[in-house]
C-alpha cells in the first residue's frame, strides 16, 4: 500500500486546478474534520466569501504543517485560518505535549508570515471528553493550548480567533445544542462559528 501520511493527495487534484488557473482564494481554512465538516455542510459560506476549506478528518498539526505548502501557501492566499489541535490532544497520531503542538502551529504561522499571508489562529473548541478515545480529561491541557494561542497572537501580530468562550458550558465541554458528539459542530455550532471567523478575517484583511 503506498503511504501518504499527511494526506498530501487529498487534494492535490483541485490544488493543481487552481494554481493552473490562478484562482486564487482570498482565505483558505486548515484542519481536521471540523473545518472539513464545515465546508461539506455550509458550501455556500466557502464559495460565497471564495474561502476554500482545506480540512481532513482526523489529521494532527504535524499532518497539517507537511502540507502546509501545498494546501495553504501553493494557493496565494490573503489569509489563513488555522483550527488545530484537538485531535493532538486526542493522541490520534500517538502522544503529543502542549508544546510539540504550539510548535507546529507557530512553524505554519511563521510560514505564512513570510509569505505575507495574514494568520487567523483559532482557538481549540470545548471537548470535555473524546468518545473515540474517553478518559484523556482534556480541559485543562485545552485551556493551556487556548492561553498559548491567545498569547502568541497578540504577541506577533495575528488574530486570535476564540470560538470556545461561545460555545463552552460549565463544565468546559461543548454546549449541547452546538454538537452531537461534543467534538463536532453541528448547523447550530457552525452558525456560531461563521459570524466570528468572518469577523476575524475582516479584521485581518484591514490591517
Amino acid at each position: 500500500m503506498e503511504q501518504d501520511w499527511a494526506q498530501l493527495k487529498h487534494y492535490q487534484q483541485e490544488n493543481r486546478e487552481i494554481v493552473k488557473e490562478s484562482n486564487w482564494p482570498d482565505v483558505v481554512f486548515i484542519g481536521n474534520s471540523i473545518t472539513e465538516g464545515w465546508a461539506d455542510m455550509h458550501p455556500d459560506f466557502f464559495t460565497e466569501n471564495n474561502y476554500l476549506g482545506r480540512g481532513i478528518g482526523g489529521q494532527t498539526t504535524p499532518q497539517m504543517l507537511v502540507r502546509f505548502m501545498p494546501d495553504v501557501l501553493d494557493l496565494n492566499p490573503k489569509a489563513v485560518v488555522i483550527l488545530a489541535g484537538t485531535n493532538d490532544l486526542a493522541a490520534n497520531t500517538g502522544f503529543s505535549s502542549v508544546k510539540m503542538i504550539t510548535d507546529n502551529i507557530r512553524a505554519m504561522a511563521v510560514l505564512a508570515e513570510k509569505n505575507d499571508i495574514r494568520v487567523i489562529l483559532s482557538s481549540v473548541l470545548p471537548v470535555y471528553d473524546y468518545p473515540w478515545r474517553p478518559g484523556l480529561e482534556p480541559v485543562p491541557r485545552i485551556a493551556e493550548l487556548n492561553s498559548w494561542l491567545k498569547n502568541y497572537a497578540a504577541e506577533n501580530g495575528h488574530i486570535y480567533l476564540d470560538y470556545f468562550s461561545h460555545m463552552n458550558r460549565e463544565d468546559a465541554g461543548m454546549k449541547k445544542e452546538y454538537s452531537e458528539d461534543g467534538v463536532h459542530p453541528n448547523e447550530k455550532g457552525y452558525e456560531v462559528m461563521e459570524p466570528l471567523v468572518k469577523a476575524a478575517i475582516e479584521k485581518a484583511l484591514a490591517e
